[in-house]
């Protein structure tokens, strides 16, 4: 099979590249960030693309969004997602639709060779294969009816900054967006949360404790 790998660590890359050539296959892209990703997924129609969640820029979602977008642009590439993090509000998009050539499985699990081209092999043959703690935190978020699942996974990431204690404006120029987008999305997650509107409140503040304490 014809093979795309999008990771930012150079040596996991120059890992599975010799994995998968060993084993009969072409990788016929190596990248380290989601736009490119993008591109060489544009240009060479592979039949899997192998995709990690965090990479550059802002290292939160980047490779997510991308196997969204690929997924949604080209149906006919499998993809597997292949990284370190469980990242529930993504994953749920992700697994939320379309499940055929679809998989998702934790680095430090995948410990076989074997196990890992055959989880490949049927991620391309159109089968879908999911890490188990993949679907034990997808099914614990949703038990826990977490009001958190209520936002989007770019609100999601608009959070997660507030609580590292950034100001708008350095969200803005991290997550590459205007600074009335990021306004846009603080006062989304404050009206989905629920958050009282009591003047003696910060309901910034309120949202940071919300994702704090889930």
């Amino acid at each position: 099979m014809r093979v795309i790998l999008a990771d930012d660590s150079v040596l996991l890359r120059e890992g599975l590249s010799r994995l998968l050539e060993d084993a009969g296959h072409e990788v016929v892209a190596s990248v380290g960030d989601a736009a490119a990703l993008l591109d060489a997924a544009g240009a060479h129609r592979p039949d899997v693309a192998v995709v990690d969640v965090r990479m550059p820029p802002t290292h939160t979602g980047e490779g997510l969004r991308a196997a969204l977008e690929i997924r949604e642009r080209l149906p006919d590439v499998a993809v597997l997602v292949l990284s370190q993090y469980v990242e529930t509000t993504y994953a749920a998009t992700l697994l939320g639709g379309r499940t055929e050539g679809l998989g998702y499985l934790l680095k430090d699990r995948v410990s076989e060779v074997a196990d890992f081209l055959d989880s490949l092999g049927r991620v391309h043959a159109g089968g879908t294969v999911v890490d188990p703690e993949v679907v034990r935190r997808l099914l614990a978020r949703t038990v826990r009816a977490d009001p958190l699942s209520r936002l989007s996974p770019r609100e999601t990431e608009v959070l997660r900054h507030l609580a590292q204690g950034y100001v708008n404006t350095a969200i803005a120029a991290r997550l590459h967006v205007s600074l009335s987008t990021v306004e846009k999305h603080i006062n989304a997650i404050t009206d989905k949360l629920d958050l009282p509107r009591d003047p003696g409140y910060s309901r910034r503040v309120l949202a940071i404790l919300r994702y704090l304490d889930a």
